[in-house]
Formats: structure tokens, C-alpha cells, sequence
């Protein structure tokens, strides 16, 4: 999972994006070292979800660069390295959990279901639902499927929308536990949140309010809170 120490996990500079002329995002510079975990805060609108949808090459950017560990942002070695959740969950109608797995890990070098896999999915509490199909599950159990898909493929760079809605208090706790074990095999962790208990997990936040970068650094719940304008 790790990322050579030459080049930071992720680098964005001058990036912006506008929908039908009305700008959402930017232009933004930011850089994410090997292993560092990063809150991303904002209220509804704020441009958390359109960077990380462009640093994932989902979205094409109208300006600006990414760089993920050394590779263009949408390069084919950039995607391979970049393990993206998105805030609704994307999954085939007739595969089952498993073969969810099996499908997403292997298309990126991965072992497939193996036991890390089968130890996630007892943690997330989905160990008896394995071979059923997750687009028929509840929204917090599709949540946690698709927390299951990326995390259980090879990655160096983890994006994670809103991971929390959702979720249990049981998957919630898990899923702190596993963040932190990503980033303790020396993974980058970007997680957009509302979650302002979050912050205290990580090494950094940064707060977007319209599409720009007014906050970074150490924060506590309370400062969340007021840099989000709750």
C-alpha cells in the first residue's frame, strides 16, 4: 500500500471546476504525504465531492493538475494506486458480495477474497451476507459492502465520501479501526466528512466553504463546527 517516498501520495495544484459556468470547486492546491490521514469538512455544496470525484479521474477538472504518487490524475497507474468510496454506493445488480470482491480486487492486482477480505467483512458485520446480492441491501449495509470492495483491493491512496451515513454504531467503530490500520500500513487517507468527531482521527484538516480552501491544519470537533458554519 505504500507510495515511493519521492513523490507525495497525492499533489493538486491550480485545479477548479464550474458547472454550467457556476464555479464549484477552485482553484485548489493541496498536497497529501505517504500516509497522512486528511479530513475533508464543508457543508453540502462546499466542493469535497467534486475534488475527490476529480482526483479519482471521474470527473475531468477545466484546469489545474493531479498527480497521484508520481502519475497523472486518470492515468491507468494513477487509477490503479487510487482506492475511491463514493458518498452512494456503486454496485452490479446480480453479483453477490463475494464475487463483488473477487471482480473489483483482481481487476487491480489483488488476491480476490482472501482473508483480509473475509476479516473486513466479519468486522463490518456482513460475514452472513456474503452470498447475497448488495444492490438489494439496506442503504447502511450497501454502505458497508462497498466499504468492503475498497478496502479489500490494493491501493496507496484512499478516498472516502461521507463513509459514515449510515452506519451503525458496531460498523462505525470498525470503521475508524480499519482507516487507521490502512494508514498504519502507509497508506494516504482522504476522508470527506460532516462528522466533526472525526477530526480527532487524523493528522490534518481542511475545511472548503464555495469551493475554496479556508482552513488547514489541526482542528478540534469545535472548530468544525465553526468552519462549516454550524
Amino acid at each position: 500500500m505504500s507510495t515511493p517516498a519521492a513523490f507525495p501520495a497525492l499533489l493538486v495544484e491550480e485545479v477548479h471546476r464550474a458547472y454550467g459556468g457556476v464555479p464549484a470547486l477552485g482553484p485548489v492546491d493541496l498536497e497529501v504525504a505517504a500516509g497522512e490521514r486528511v479530513a475533508l469538512v464543508g457543508h453540502n455544496g462546499s466542493g469535497k465531492s467534486t475534488l475527490l470525484r476529480i482526483v479519482a479521474g471521474l470527473l475531468e477538472a477545466d484546469g489545474g493538475s493531479v498527480e497521484i504518487a508520481g502519475w497523472p490524475g486518470g492515468d491507468i497507474h494513477a487509477r490503479a494506486t487510487t482506492s475511491y468510496l463514493p458518498d452512494d454506493p456503486v454496485l452490479y445488480d446480480d453479483l453477490s458480495v463475494i464475487e463483488h470482491v473477487e471482480y473489483v480486487s483482481r481487476l487491480f492486482g489483488g488476491d480476490g477474497f482472501d482473508d483480509y477480505a473475509e476479516g473486513v467483512a466479519e468486522r463490518l458485520g456482513l460475514s452472513d451476507r456474503l452470498d447475497d446480492l448488495p444492490s438489494r441491501f439496506s442503504r447502511g449495509l450497501r454502505q458497508k459492502a462497498s466499504l468492503l470492495l475498497g478496502l479489500a483491493r490494493p491501493f496507496s491512496l484512499l478516498l472516502v465520501d461521507e463513509p459514515f451515513v449510515g452506519l451503525d454504531a458496531p460498523g462505525r467503530l470498525a470503521l475508524i479501526e480499519l482507516l487507521e490500520e490502512v494508514h498504519v500500513d502507509g497508506a494516504a487517507v482522504v476522508v470527506a466528512t460532516h462528522d466533526p468527531e472525526f477530526v480527532d482521527k487524523v493528522d490534518r484538516v481542511i475545511a472548503l466553504r464555495d469551493g475554496e480552501i479556508t482552513f488547514e491544519g489541526k482542528a478540534t470537533p469545535a472548530d468544525v463546527l465553526r468552519l462549516v458554519g454550524a
